[in-house]
């Protein structure tokens, strides 16, 4: 496969993957901000920060404001990241390889971009705003289904897996950071009411509460990171996304007939999430695990546009 090829198909599927994540990453945002007595928008640092705009943003405003927050991440075309932004590139890359895509995943996409550029035409009220991040799922969800129910599983669909998985596991880590984030001014509140209120907001932000519940009699800071990081069974744990990175990856290496870097990094940090348990990572430091998860996703994202010539 050409590299333009195989590259469209991984950003593709990484910027859908994103538009969501931006989504669940407001909703973390707004739903740990609920747990303060007091409104302070300076709180909304800590998304800008999680996302990885906060300078972006700064260059933009003099102050970070939660309506100016919400807005930018949803909707400013100044910002490479928001949803309109990521959909946009997704489509671009969709029709750059539509040869590739089979008929209903072309349609998903482009009804996707379509909706979402009519939802997002002017600011989100805060009336709107659970249901617009509503749609903003259900369009990324639409088009996971499509690809799953008509792609073959050939090189097309492991290019796509890598590009979701790849972006999965670093929106996972960066909603768990957002909890060190908020926790930074007021350690005192580790382990009271608020603090459980937030973590259990973080599982409905990743959308596993309801499979926590199933699993987990108690819950509890330890249990919810472990769940999230650590469990295979859950679709957005980060150990299932490497898991599937390993497979995607693999599948590849088979059909190319040919060893390339990119496994190798994957495999070493799928052996360290394998191998470790939450009293260790807790031990080092919940945040000094995810950020070094964070560089590892990076640096591996970078290794796969050069071992596939994305740019060839």
């Amino acid at each position: 496969m050409l590299g333009k090829t195989a590259g469209g198909l991984f950003w593709m599927c990484r910027y859908l993957e994103r538009s969501a994540n931006n989504a669940r990453l407001i909703e973390a945002g707004s739903r740990m901000t609920m747990t303060r007595s007091m409104a302070d928008d300076a709180e909304w640092e800590s998304v800008l920060s999680t996302a990885n705009v906060k300078e972006l943003f700064l260059e933009k405003h003099d102050h970070v404001k939660r309506a100016d927050v919400i807005d930018y991440i949803l909707r400013d075309r100044s910002n490479p990241s928001s949803v309109m932004s990521v959909v946009e590139s997704a489509r671009n890359n969709a029709r750059m390889v539509r040869v590739a895509l089979t008929r209903e995943v072309w349609e998903a996409v482009n009804d996707t971009w379509m909706r979402l550029k009519e939802a997002l035409e002017r600011p989100v009220s805060d009336a709107d705003l659970p249901k617009v991040l509503e749609l903003i799922r259900q369009q990324s969800a639409q088009v996971r289904g499509a690809l799953q129910g008509t792609m073959l599983r050939n090189d097309i669909f492991n290019f796509c897996g890598i590009g979701t998985f790849a972006e999965r596991a670093d929106n996972v880590a960066r909603i768990l950071d957002v909890k060190y984030f908020v926790l930074l001014p007021s350690v005192s509140m580790v382990g009271s009411t608020i603090d459980n209120f937030q973590w259990e907001a973080i599982l409905r932000s990743a959308a596993a509460e309801r499979s926590f519940a199933w699993l987990n009699k108690e819950s509890g800071p330890r249990a919810i990171a472990e769940f999230l990081i650590l469990d295979q069974r859950l679709p957005r744990s980060i150990a299932f996304c490497y898991t599937n990175l390993s497979r995607n990856l693999g599948y590849l290496e088979e059909e190319y007939g040919e060893t390339l870097p990119s496994r190798e990094m994957c495999e070493a940090t799928l052996r360290r999430l394998t191998s470790t348990d939450v009293e260790t990572i807790f031990d080092g430091g919940l945040h000094e695990f995810i950020q070094s998860i964070l560089q590892s996703n990076n640096a591996l994202g970078l290794q796969i546009e050069k071992d596939y010539r994305f740019y060839a």
